[in-house]
């Protein structure tokens, strides 16, 4: 497979920034970038990557140089001069270089789509495994404090019927007796994610009110069963 470099631009410094970064006076720059470039020219070099710019009267007020003639200006400069142009210029080449691989026959063509594909299997396994707590976090969003049994199954977006039986199958809620109330497993309280309530149930004056230990669900609960219970047919 061929590795080629592709160039966004070609890399260029101005005489300001070269003033900047050696600590020279721009005007003392752009007389050595003369004198440069004038003697490069009478030996017949290619100057076409010296670009000047002109004031109002007609004046030079700026070069921007390619690296070979950045790099051919500085050889008179000092050496902690030149090491911090040369590191600005790697650092400019860094920005606009990136490398691309190409197949040069088919059956890299071949290789090369197939390891595409496995990145996607791989990338769409990865939002699968992450998609259960994702919406586990929408559905504790929704919650504030401890819920009800019945309020958790509306939020997961199951019956409360099931959501009963799922607990019960699942060792997170039972009965003492046939008809007696819901309690948690110890294991499930200890963890947080249920607990024991007292509420008031029943309808009408003070007296005909009483009151229960209730199993309710926390916000960690709520959590946890969205990433337990998610793609499962209840």
């Amino acid at each position: 497979m061929n590795t080629l470099v592709a160039p966004s631009n070609t890399v260029t410094m101005s005489s300001r920034e070269i003033a900047d970064l050696t600590g020279k006076q721009h005007k003392n720059v752009l007389r050595d970038v003369n004198v440069m470039l004038e003697v490069l020219e009478k030996a017949g070099s290619d100057l076409s990557q010296a670009v000047r710019y002109t004031d109002e009267r007609g004046r030079t007020s700026e070069v921007r140089l390619d690296r070979v003639l950045t790099e051919t200006l500085l050889t008179g400069y000092s050496i902690p001069l030149r090491h911090r142009v040369v590191t600005r210029l790697a650092e400019l080449e860094k920005v606009s270089r990136h490398t691309i691989s190409m197949p040069s026959n088919f059956a890299e063509a071949l290789q090369l789509a197939a390891d595409q594909a496995k990145q996607n299997a791989s990338l769409h396994q990865v939002i699968q495994q992450q998609a259960p707590k994702v919406q586990a976090l929408e559905r504790l969003a929704g919650t504030h404090g401890s819920i009800c049994i019945t309020t958790a199954a509306k939020q997961l977006g199951v019956g409360p019927l099931k959501l009963f039986k799922w607990l019960s199958d699942n060792r997170w809620i039972y009965r003492r007796a046939a008809f007696s109330a819901w309690s948690a497993y110890q294991p499930r309280l200890t963890a947080g994610l249920l607990e024991h309530k007292l509420v008031k149930v029943g309808k009408g004056s003070e007296e005909d009110l009483k009151v229960v230990e209730q199993v309710m669900v926390t916000r960690k609960g709520i959590t946890t069963l969205a990433e337990q219970i998610q793609g499962n047919s209840l």
